[in-house]
């Protein structure tokens, strides 16, 4: 029996969303790609900072011939100024989704930023706050006198749930999590509402720690050969300062001290190589909380054709054959 691709299912569960989660260099891209020209897919992209013109190489984000004519969302949509949250995120996540749907076709939830696949899936309700831009300014200033590290450590004391998964390096919403805590007495406003907004297909790419890492040092050399630093050096010509959030990404902002002259082109490559395995490590610790991804071996010994059809297995056994 053939499947209405991304059609709500009967009994009220919602639209039919797959979702392809896991650490970076897994290979999410690849088998995603060809999960969706098996199932009628179309991509949405759950990263934090592919939504950013400009930032091509060091997202990683997919070029035109890996998309291979697979239709991605939310990839693209903003200078690298705009202050992009994962309430944004949510919303427009959630509108594209209902689109692909809509239009008869399957829509993926693919990326490794747990926060914002989580915002989608589990219906979380993000706080209207307006804030105080005054406070915010003085709690910058303060980031700037006592470092990263110092302004984490005061948000792990007022919501240890915020520190968690903000990373201490993401200034923007350090600060931003401070100031409704200053401002209200209480954690940052992010409840979780009724779930089972979608009827969901968690699935996840696991592989081998040590296989991973040497993924992570070896796509971070393909990146800097790809001209990871001249497009860091363009994007600081353009007027995009080092203190926006989108140039705190992962890798930027060292490739940003080795063009200041603080650091060696080497150390800042090795350091970008540490940080992202210290980063997969903690994406895979988000995701390994959630018992309803079904897991999917991607190591070295298996071939692409065999992880993607793993997935379209579970994908036919959910709801029908494509």
């Amino acid at each position: 029996m053939g499947m209405n691709r991304g059609a709500k299912p009967g009994g009220g569960k919602g639209t039919r969303l797959l979702t392809i989660v896991g650490p970076t260099a897994v290979g999410k891209t690849e088998v995603s790609v060809e999960v969706a020209r098996r199932v009628g897919g179309e991509i949405v992209s759950a990263d934090s900072m592919q939504v950013y013109c400009g930032m091509d190489i060091g997202t990683a984000k997919p070029t035109s011939p890996e998309r291979r004519g697979v239709p991605h969302h939310l990839i693209d949509l903003f200078a690298p100024d705009h202050p992009f949250s994962v309430a944004e995120f949510q919303s427009l996540a959630r509108r594209a989704i209902e689109d692909i749907a809509g239009r008869g076709r399957l829509p993926m939830l693919v990326g490794g930023t747990g926060l914002y696949v989580q915002a989608v899936t589990e219906d979380f309700h993000f706080s209207p706050l307006e804030g105080d831009a005054d406070l915010r300014r003085k709690l910058a200033a303060l980031a700037e006198v006592e470092g990263p590290d110092a302004l984490h450590s005061r948000l792990r004391k007022a919501d240890p749930a915020a520190a968690e998964r903000i990373h201490a390096h993401d200034r923007r919403r350090v600060v931003r999590a401070l100031e409704v805590c200053l401002l209200t007495g209480h954690p940052v406003a992010l409840e979780r509402g009724s779930a089972g907004a979608y009827d969901l297909l968690p699935v996840g790419l696991e592989i081998e720690r040590p296989a991973l890492y040497r993924r992570i040092d070896a796509r971070v050399e393909a990146m800097i050969d790809a001209g990871w630093l001249r497009e860091v050096r363009e994007l600081l010509e353009a007027g995009y300062g080092p203190e926006l959030y989108a140039m705190q990404a992962l890798g930027y902002r060292e490739l940003i001290s080795h063009l200041r002259g603080e650091v060696a082109l080497g150390e800042a490559v090795a350091l970008i190589q540490r940080n992202t395995r210290r980063y997969a490590k903690r994406q895979l610790t988000w995701f390994r909380r959630d018992s309803r991804i079904r897991w999917i071996p991607a190591g070295e010994d298996r071939d692409i054709k065999d992880v993607v059809a793993d997935i379209v297995r579970l994908v036919e056994g959910k709801w029908g054959r494509v």
